[in-house]
């Protein structure tokens, strides 16, 4: 296969990450279509940790190209802050790292406002600034890469944008207005730093397909976050699902040979909204901590809330995305339980419900029907293939594929590359 999408199938934070180092081995070209400074992925190679916001972790192999697309926004002192950490470990990214000139820049004001709105009606943002940009951007008042690096008329396009939103920041909340002065030289120096990597993202990712050269597109954040058809209002603001891979990199459906959908064995969320399996205090309990977990946001540093797997959610988003096949991550987190519980089933008082709920109101209302598996009270992170894993653990892994109707052909069983199992035949010639 040509291209693949790497998606996340929950509310983010499912380890797309390291799905997407272990597939960049064998790709040519990784490409990020969405979302801002707001997601995070984590890698471990031969111990030594990388956090990524907005570049693609394949960056870390030496013969990848590197696109950060259109659909996305950019932070500018963000994405040279993740410059620089590549710098300090080594990795070199010159002529290898590109970015869309349609991108749109997240300014001073975005930040402010996304903090001051969350103030009055809390959603539980990053307050990145992401929101308030997508919203200038779809009120057709954002500024792009490509305004940025144009020296003789950036400065006139954001006094008149400026204008606005002091109006909008000191009406509607009391807060004092922003310099132009220092913006503008600020985001010049910006500018001057990133303006290299500029380039036509799209033009390039289209004559690589045309070559038939391996592409791997790269999700962020998670499919009940999609704007449109996730847990809204407790959504992120761009289009999180395997079609965001279209509009955000400026390529065509037939362009996209399989998706690849990632899930935890279990159930996360960061931020606020229903979730219809979290954990009670006393199954928290039985978990490991957030810490040994790797349970703690790598943008926000926010404990996450910790549920079962949801099979009737995961299903849904399979849906949403086209999905081929599935990996599944953190398996070795169960590794201390003596039981697992499993949601197989949804119901709103004694009926059962077929269809995830559209609305918050009534997913708030969703009780979990369950099935308890036993545990294997050992760990795996040692294990190197499938068929050696404890008879348990392989008896839950096949259970999430009855459940969801879709082939499982990655287990992670720890943070490192190494702690990787395949099997299947998704992945039988090539990964990618």
């Amino acid at each position: 296969m040509t291209s693949v999408a790497v998606i996340g199938m929950q509310w983010g934070d499912e380890g797309k990450g390291k799905v997407v180092d272990l597939l960049s081995e064998s790709a040519v070209h990784i490409a990020r279509a969405q979302g801002g400074n707001n997601a995070g992925h984590t890698v471990v190679v031969s111990g030594k940790e990388y956090r990524f916001h907005l570049i693609p972790s394949g960056i870390l192999y030496p013969h990848t190209r590197c696109y950060i697309g259109g659909g996305t926004v950019i932070d500018p002192k963000s994405l040279i802050g993740e410059l620089d950490s590549l710098r300090h470990h080594g990795i070199s990214f010159e002529k290898r790292l590109f970015i869309s000139p349609y991108a749109h820049v997240i300014f001073p004001y975005h930040r402010i406002l996304d903090e001051l709105n969350e103030g009055v009606h809390s959603i539980g943002t990053t307050k990145r600034g992401i929101g308030p940009c997508y919203v200038d951007k779809v009120g057709r008042r954002g500024l792009r890469m490509a305004d940025l690096i144009a020296q003789d008329t950036f400065r006139d396009k954001l006094a008149k944008t400026l204008q606005w939103k002091n109006l909008e920041i000191e009406r509607l909340f009391g807060h004092k207005p922003l310099s132009l002065d220092e913006i503008s030289d600020e985001y010049a120096a910006y500018a001057e730093q990133l303006a290299p990597f500029v380039a036509p993202v799209e033009e390039m990712l289209f004559r690589a397909g045309r070559n038939n050269e391996k592409i791997l597109y790269e999700g962020a954040q998670g499919s009940l976050l999609d704007v449109t058809f996730g847990t809204y209002p407790f959504v992120t603001s761009s289009c999180t699902i395997a079609g965001g891979v279209c509009s955000g990199l400026g390529v065509g459906p037939s362009s996209i040979d399989r998706v690849v959908g990632v899930t935890k064995a279990y159930t996360t969320r960061v931020g606020n909204g229903p979730f219809v399996t979290e954990l009670s205090s006393a199954e928290l309990g039985l978990f490991p901590d957030h810490t040994a977990a790797r349970e703690i946001g790598v943008t926000t540093g926010r404990k996450r809330r910790i549920g079962w797997f949801d099979a009737p959610l995961v299903t849904h988003t399979i849906h949403l995305n086209g999905v081929d096949t599935l990996a599944i991550m953190k398996l070795d987190i169960l590794g201390d339980l003596d039981e697992i519980r499993i949601c197989v089933g949804y119901k709103i008082g004694k009926k059962q419900i077929h269809t995830f709920p559209a609305m918050i109101e009534n997913l708030a209302l969703v009780e979990p029907i369950y099935e308890t598996m036993p545990g294997w009270k050992c760990p795996i992170g040692s294990i190197q293939t499938f068929n050696d894993l404890p008879h348990a653990a392989r008896a839950y892994v096949r259970r999430i594929e009855e459940l969801c109707g879709v082939e499982v052909s990655l287990i992670s069983v720890g943070p490192g590359r190494e702690q990787t199992l395949w099997q299947g035949t998704f992945f039988e010639k090539e990964p990618v």
